[in-house]
């Protein structure tokens, strides 16, 4: 299945570089500032840009991002309006693989086939669904490939090779490899499992399918330290929402930018 994700991992590959993955809430703080951030960010150089469609219970999600999201249903945002946002970044980003990060039961709700075609149409090339687990994924995978759509799914450091195969098999545009145990949230430091992790899931995916490591991924250093160890990706999540919690206006959009400058020079050779 080619669409924008894997073209972008071709396209990287073929110069050397690796990808930077940006998560943002969609509709933190507002649909215009979540939209003017992820501006910020592809200009900065973000590769693909994650929309988080917020979602009652986000059990992935560690504290930050978890009052974001809550912070954004409050003010009213639906999962039709990050679409509609989606649509917008689409038409002013043309190349940039969107991945839409939600929970099972966004899509449930509406019809999988009915929010999934939505999707597409409003420029999403992939989904991310933590609490989706391979053995229910029959429809949902069916309903993917039929429109092309990335489907990512996670592993963690301590999956088995037994499953491991599944979750690959399962997989299209990249594996999502959690780095730690636990939920998400920016840290200071790695344990050596991690890296451990990446190099036992690399060897076994053997070129199959691009790894992206997420999970507390915070600095320049971080970047290197999962490269280094195989990661063909990383995703940078938590510590943009903490930025946008502390900051705001210009100096917030000028500051993420300079982020994602910093974080992408990490990804070059």
């Amino acid at each position: 299945m080619l669409n924008r994700i894997t073209e972008k991992f071709g396209e990287l590959a073929s110069k050397g570089e690796y990808a930077l993955i940006c998560y943002v809430v969609a509709g933190y703080p507002d649909v215009e500032t979540s939209q003017n951030v992820i501006n910020a960010l592809i200009r900065g150089g973000a590769d693909f840009i994650e929309i988080g469609i917020p979602f009652s219970d986000p059990i992935a999600d560690g504290p930050s991002i978890q009052a974001a999201s809550n912070s954004a249903l409050k003010k009213g945002i639906t999962p039709e309006k990050a679409l509609k946002l989606a649509k917008s970044i689409r038409k002013r980003n043309p190349s940039v693989p969107l991945l839409a990060m939600t929970y099972f039961n966004i899509l449930v709700k509406p019809g999988m086939a009915k929010f999934m075609s939505q999707a597409k149409a409003s420029g999403i090339d992939g989904f991310i669904l933590p609490d989706m687990p391979i053995e229910e994924a029959e429809a949902y995978l069916a309903h993917a490939s039929r429109l092309s759509l990335g489907t990512v799914f996670f592993a963690s450091p301590n999956t088995p090779h037994s499953r491991l195969g599944r979750i690959v098999d399962c997989s299209s545009g990249f594996l999502y490899l959690v780095s730690v145990y636990g939920i998400t949230g920016a840290r200071n430091s790695y344990e050596d499992y991690t890296l451990n992790a990446i190099k036992n899931v690399k060897k076994f995916v053997d070129a199959k399918i691009p790894v992206a490591v997420g999970f507390g991924i915070s600095t320049p250093t971080h970047v290197r330290s999962m490269i280094g160890a195989g990661a063909d990706a990383v995703i940078v999540g938590s510590a943009i929402v903490d930025k946008m919690t502390k900051l705001s206006g210009k100096k917030m959009i000028l500051d993420l930018e300079g982020f994602a400058k910093s974080m992408k020079k990490a990804c070059k050779k």
